[in-house]
């Protein structure tokens, strides 16, 4: 009886204290919640909206039908048309679409004919899911009037996966792992480190020192940069060496990307740590961002394919602007120059994050 006593009492110090700790006890209840609605919502494997762009050579009656029908099964959302197959491969290559569809001069013809394909899709190869769409776009029918009677044809449809050819899976998956990876590492490395400084007894000393919060707060990040830059150094290594993972686009593009992705990452767990009181809520708090930054940022579902109130917690995300700079410089041989997009962006995440980190800091210190 003494033994259960000492449990029960035991039993009940866990419960008050998981109440007094309210960050861990709206996590017990808030974050299942949260996550099922969330991701039961936002993930999707049927391919939808594909951000598609058309260029219509032949112009005619037939060829603006077939357009329509495409548009029709939901499955590309044409958001551009061009004069050329140069224009539809340097948005490809810039990454502004998933899908470019080709309809030659001679469409009406190839249609009537019926023995050479009337269509060409460019699919963009670096984006895994993006070649699933070939098979249902493929016998997308069209009305066409031969001189006798009328009839319903499935038009020919010819695809050229550009970037991934040969349809490898670790071509399109270790671009995206990088983000992961270093995600995972440096958000944690420094989402400890205030808190870290406050468990050890160091806090005081640094209250005490003429260190100003901005100072401190880059010092704590600019070790974990080279660290993180090792560390893509050797994802590269090893992607290319074992998994024959091509770098297509300037190693110095990849770099830069990486630094800035890097510190965007660091700044958001110094943001962190501010926010919190122990190590074990800086790890849930980091675990809380891990999870989206997986699957709402494009890395194993498809984007476009989301409902738009994940797309845009996913464009809040720096994972998602990183895995998109690392396809395109790694696979789409596309230049930072053309990228600048999302490059700006972890750029400006990472000055707002450390800006917030150090006015909180300075709040602590008050």
């Amino acid at each position: 009886m003494k033994s259960l006593s000492r449990l029960g009492a035991i039993i009940k110090k866990e419960v008050r204290q998981l109440r007094r700790d309210r960050l861990t006890f709206g996590m017990v209840f808030g974050l299942p919640v949260i996550q099922i609605l969330l991701f039961g919502y936002a993930i999707n494997t049927d391919v939808r909206h594909l951000r598609t762009a058309v260029a219509n050579q032949a112009d005619t009656h037939l060829s603006r039908e077939f357009i329509a029908n495409i548009g029709a099964t939901q499955v590309v959302n044409i958001i551009d048309e061009v004069s050329t197959p140069e224009e539809l491969e340097s948005l490809l290559r810039r990454g502004e679409i998933s899908i470019g569809i080709l309809i030659p001069a001679d469409f009406d013809r190839r249609v009537l004919d019926g023995t050479r394909s009337a269509v060409q899709l460019l699919l963009d190869g670096s984006d895994p899911t993006v070649l699933s769409v070939a098979s249902q776009l493929r016998n997308v029918p069209i009305q066409y009037s031969p001189a006798a009677g009328t009839g319903n044809r499935a038009t020919a449809i010819e695809t050229r996966p550009y970037y991934n050819p040969e349809r490898r899976t670790p071509v399109n998956i270790v671009p995206g792992l990088m983000g992961v990876i270093l995600m995972m590492t440096m958000m944690l490395f420094t989402a400890v480190a205030i808190v870290r400084e406050r468990e050890r007894g160091n806090l005081e000393l640094l209250i005490n020192t003429p260190v100003s919060s901005a100072e401190l707060m880059i010092g704590k990040v600019t070790p974990y940069i080279a660290i993180g830059l090792l560390q893509l150094a050797l994802i590269l290594g090893v992607g290319q060496l074992l998994f024959d993972v091509p770098v297509r686009g300037s190693i110095m593009d990849l770099y830069i990307a990486g630094i800035a992705f890097i510190a965007a990452k660091l700044a958001l767990g110094l943001l962190i740590s501010t926010a919190v009181h122990t190590q074990f809520q800086a790890m849930q708090m980091t675990v809380f961002i891990l999870m989206p930054s997986i699957l709402l940022s494009g890395f194993m579902f498809p984007f476009d394919g989301m409902p738009a109130v994940a797309q845009f917690i996913g464009e809040i995300l720096p994972t998602t602007h990183f895995i998109r700079l690392t396809r395109g410089i790694m696979l789409r041989d596309a230049p930072l120059a053309e990228l600048t997009t999302d490059f700006y962006y972890l750029v400006g995440f990472t000055l707002v994050a450390m800006t917030i980190a150090a006015l909180r800091f300075t709040k602590r210190l008050d």
